[in-house]
């Protein structure tokens, strides 16, 4: 009977020569394979593939393994990768841990927010209280923001059995609290046909659209784009953790140049997509024209202008994570806090 050759035997059988040693691990590995699936993603048009919210929850759990078996520098490395992934403009710690790094992103100021007290326990621990407890709350509200939570639990085991009938339910009477949800359903060209056929005759009751993880790409959601900015009374408008482009914010701030598009609107979500990581002055000054009531909304303009208002606003959206990492009623990425 032969001994079971393990990958380490065969590794010293093929160079006898070598001087043995301990084994040695890619820091940045996991996070290499991560983003180069990634890439493929990105490189097919946002049109085949995971949406990129998989990507990124796989490094977040990883990370919090890496933290839990001690291997903290390897944790900086692949939340470097998750920053970049992110579209966090710079990859440095020291401008990470600045005052107003969370606003240069203003799709998605709360993952941002997450992102650099994750980056503060990694790489300025602090020996008193329960470090690695607030590593595991931070890592779960990132993960809690990043995916489909909440929008799945209403019908979990039914969305993956029979999407067609969760659809159907939904598209089957007037919309309950002026809200049209089909978030987590995964919709294909033919749906959308469905989708937009239900717009068309319930829009006068329609306030709210919530087309989160469906598989959105931008042709989709251009499909859709004439039913949804036909609707006179819709407020906010979600396509987060899609597989959406910066190309469909050309066609998005187009559409609200026009008064007539869009009347009612105050926040488009687009967080956790492909690339989009930065909004347009002239699409965040579209949606002010039509809220001019609504002060905070953001502009680039501001950036930074505000005394204060970088801390104020890393509280607040750390403040309405929950202590078991959820949170609580609906969530819309990145939209602005009054």
């Amino acid at each position: 009977m032969g001994t079971r050759q393990t990958k380490g035997s065969l590794a010293e059988r093929a160079s006898p020569g070598a001087a043995p040693g301990p084994r040695r691990e890619r820091p940045d590995f996991w996070a290499s394979l991560l983003l180069r699936a990634g890439d493929k993603a990105g490189r097919a048009g946002a049109g085949a593939g995971l949406p990129p919210y998989h990507r990124r929850v796989g490094m977040v759990q990883e990370l919090l393994r890496m933290v839990r078996q001690g291997r903290r520098e390897e944790a900086g490395t692949l939340l470097q990768h998750l920053r970049q992934d992110l579209g966090m403009e710079s990859t440095s710690l020291d401008d990470v841990l600045y005052r107003y790094a969370s606003f240069r992103n203003l799709v998605d100021p709360i993952t941002h927010d997450l992102i650099i007290s994750l980056a503060r326990y990694i790489h300025c621990p602090k020996p008193e209280g329960d470090a690695l407890g607030a590593m595991e709350k931070l890592c779960r509200q990132l993960t809690y923001h990043l995916s489909p939570h909440s929008q799945w639990r209403r019908h979990r085991g039914l969305v993956k059995r029979k999407p067609q009938a969760c659809l159907k339910a939904v598209l089957a009477g007037s919309p309950p609290d002026n809200t049209v949800d089909l978030s987590g359903i995964p919709l294909s060209p033919r749906d959308l046909e469905r989708v937009a056929g239900y717009l068309r005759r319930c829009g006068e009751q329609v306030g709210s659209v919530e087309l989160g993880f469906t598989g959105l790409t931008d042709d989709m959601a251009l499909q859709l784009l004439p039913a949804l900015g036909a609707l006179p009374r819709l407020t906010t408008l979600a396509l987060n953790g899609n597989r959406l482009t910066r190309a469909l914010l050309r066609d998005l701030t187009d559409a609200l140049k026009d008064p007539g598009q869009f009347p009612s609107v105050t926040w488009i979500d687009l967080g956790n997509n492909v690339d989009i990581f930065a909004l347009p002055q002239p699409f965040l000054l579209g949606l002010r024209k039509r809220s001019p009531k609504q002060g905070h909304l953001p502009t680039i303009l501001e950036l930074g202008e505000g005394p204060g208002s970088g801390d104020e606003a890393r509280d607040e959206a750390v403040d309405r994570e929950d202590p078991g990492g959820d949170r609580e009623g609906r969530e819309t990425t990145g939209a602005p806090q009054t």
